[in-house]
């Protein structure tokens, strides 16, 4: 990324910050130490094994670029003692069973992992004063899905119809309850700014999970057969990796500007309205289209590839319409997306098809798509630096 102009990206908070990361060898996580490792952090990560030998954090080397930890996010002893040691200033939580229909068949695991592990984090952080900043990721399922045309805001009520949405929506009223018992600016003597993120359906090279659309279709077009399509007329926010991540990022870098002055009563409004609390990140609501048409993008751009419809009249329940509204975020901190639906797809399947070359350089390939993206952005004024 040599060529690319950077303008005071982040602030260039993260340059020499120890940052800590849970499930850093997941999709999301893996991309997240692709940028900070770019803008000079010192990360360690805390996950599970990768899923498979060729998960991003696997193909891109990501094991020796950042401290890594193996273990469980259930395991309060051994991921305080990671934390304890590491002393952060920043810390992202993005360890989580992340599938809907895994959890209709392991629910207990999945309350357990994506609500316990997160009372795990927010219990070790609230004991380690090195932490500014820490951005608890959960999910758009975690709101009360009525179907409602307009998007969901930051206030709407929580729920959740099948386990791994009503256990986002638990880990947003823990984190809420954490943030008032004990990060709340009138007693919060280490100044640590507690805030979480939703975000929509991400795409992007290097997902293999079982059950998503994109590693699914790659899989049907190597083999060059159909992409099997379950609700093809479901509309979901699809956006590229990169652009919750940017979100995140930027939320994160000005929560840690923020710290220092929590302790003035004019800033107690700024910490509770502002920064503190929850934050959406997706597209535009006009930019959004149905499974079906992702997946006729997909074919276009791999070259060649057909799909069939294959819903099942008594398949798990599925809702058919979410999107979330991101103007809070856009009014406040100033964050935009940065690509179009077709930019992500293309970029997302360039990525897949860049992989099944011999001897890909994975590394280089995916710090080149991040430049195009930071590009993409400053072209558009988005510089992530209010």
């Amino acid at each position: 990324m040599e060529n690319l102009v950077i303008v005071n990206l982040f602030g260039n908070i993260y340059k020499n910050k120890r940052v800590f990361i849970t499930g850093h060898t997941g999709f999301k996580g893996a991309w997240l130490c692709l940028w900070l490792k770019y803008l000079g952090a010192d990360v360690k990560g805390y996950a599970l094994e990768p899923y498979t030998d060729h998960d991003f954090y696997v193909v891109t080397n990501m094991e020796n670029q950042v401290k890594s930890v193996i273990g469980d996010i259930r395991d309060y002893k051994k991921l305080k003692k990671e934390i304890s040691d590491f002393q952060p200033d920043i810390v992202f939580h993005l360890a989580a069973q992340p599938l809907v229909r895994d959890s209709y068949k392991t629910p207990r695991d999945t309350y357990e992992i994506n609500v316990m592990g997160t009372v795990n984090v927010l219990d070790i952080v609230k004991d380690t004063p090195s932490v500014k900043a820490c951005i608890i990721i959960t999910s758009d399922k975690c709101y009360e899905n009525v179907e409602k045309e307009d998007g969901y805001q930051e206030t709407d009520p929580m729920g959740g119809f099948d386990p791994y949405s009503s256990s986002k929506g638990c880990a947003e009223l823990v984190t809420a309850a954490y943030r008032r018992s004990f990060f709340n600016p009138l007693n919060n003597r280490q100044g640590t700014l507690i805030a979480s993120a939703r975000a929509g359906n991400v795409i992007g090279g290097g997902d293999w999970q079982r059950d998503r659309i994109i590693p699914d279709s790659i899989k049907a077009l190597k083999k060059k057969e159909p992409i099997k399509v379950r609700n093809p007329k479901s509309v979901r926010p699809w956006q590229h990796v990169l652009e919750p991540l940017s979100g995140y990022l930027l939320l994160a870098s000005q929560a840690f500007t923020l710290h220092g002055y929590l302790g003035l009563a004019d800033n107690n409004s700024f910490y509770k309205d502002n920064l503190a609390g929850a934050w959406n990140f997706g597209p535009d609501i006009d930019k959004l289209v149905t499974v079906g048409e992702l997946v006729e993008k997909i074919i276009q751009y791999w070259g060649n590839g057909s799909w069939q419809d294959t819903h099942e009249p008594g398949a798990v329940h599925e809702h058919k319409l979410l999107h979330l509204d991101c103007a809070k975020a856009k009014k406040l901190i100033d964050w935009n997306p940065a690509l179009t639906v077709e930019e992500s797809i293309e970029l997302t399947v360039a990525w897949y098809k860049k992989i099944n070359e011999k001897k890909p350089n994975m590394h280089d390939f995916s710090q080149q798509q991040l430049a195009t993206y930071i590009q993409k952005a400053q072209n558009k004024n988005i510089v992530w630096s209010k």
